[in-house]
């Protein structure tokens, strides 16, 4: 007598696993809208309260090119950090993502698609500051600039999402919703995203020029402007993205250790 064996289900293509938890990570995001609308709102609210009603940077095409460029870092940052930090220790709580981790695929898919999740987020959020600035101010680039303040979303984008992947495994949800505003902002400060880095006194801008968030906005502003940007925001930047992928990496091991071991 021979048994048969029924034969074992096709595991998907990492591709399209990947693809698989982007879209439920995003679907996951819209059904709470006010999620939504704080990633969309806030650097929005920033451009119209501080920048449009001063005619003297509205009038200027490169002042209001490089004010849109500096709260479109901050809206990147605001997208990468909420989603990846509270958005993962939010994940953790939930008795679904230890179900999911429980089944037979590597963890690359479901990181990939937090990612792309992300990313998505970042692109985005700069819709409604790339939009006030076209209509309320001077602000203009040309196609060769578009396309590199494109690509520079994703450059931006990778140091902020590692570093709130950091924070997102690393903690629970109310410490990480609280440790992502307690960085974020003060970042986005130092960096010259809300005020620009000439006004700050010669101590913060010495300060200013070591942080991830001003070799970020030097950077985009260089790309959109033409303005050349500090001959060390290229190096700091990589420096920080270093250490954000080995605090990120040291918190998801900390993690599967903590609840698999």
């Amino acid at each position: 007598m021979t048994t048969t064996t029924a034969p074992r289900p096709a595991l998907r293509p990492w591709g399209s696993l990947a693809w698989l938890h982007t879209r439920y990570q995003f679907l996951e995001t819209v059904r709470v809208p006010l999620a939504v609308i704080g990633n969309l709102l806030f650097p929005a609210l920033a451009l119209v309260f501080f920048v449009v009603p001063q005619s003297a940077i509205t009038s200027d095409p490169i002042a209001s090119t490089a004010a849109v460029a500096q709260l479109g870092t901050f809206a990147i940052m605001s997208a990468c950090m909420f989603t990846h930090g509270a958005g993962v220790a939010e994940d953790r709580a939930h008795p679904f993502d230890t179900f999911v981790r429980t089944l037979p695929a590597r963890p690359g898919p479901r990181l990939a698609g937090r990612v792309v999740n992300g990313l998505m987020w970042a692109y985005l959020a700069l819709v409604p500051p790339v939009i006030i600035g076209a209509t309320l101010t001077a602000a203009s680039l040309t196609w060769s600039q578009a396309l590199g303040a494109f690509a520079m979303v994703a450059g931006v984008a990778v140091p902020f999402t590692l570093l709130g992947m950091a924070i997102g495994f690393a903690m629970s949800t109310k410490a990480a919703l609280a440790v992502v505003q307690c960085v974020l902002f003060p970042l986005a400060f130092a960096g010259g995203l809300f005020m620009p880095p000439e006004a700050f006194p010669g101590w913060l801008d010495t300060i200013s020029q070591a942080l991830p968030s001003r070799a970020a906005r030097d950077l985009v502003v260089q790309v959109s402007t033409g303005v050349e940007a500090n001959a060390l925001a290229l190096p700091v930047l990589l420096v920080w993205t270093a250490v954000f992928a080995a605090l990120a990496v040291w918190a998801v091991r900390r993690d599967e250790g903590r609840r698999f071991r």
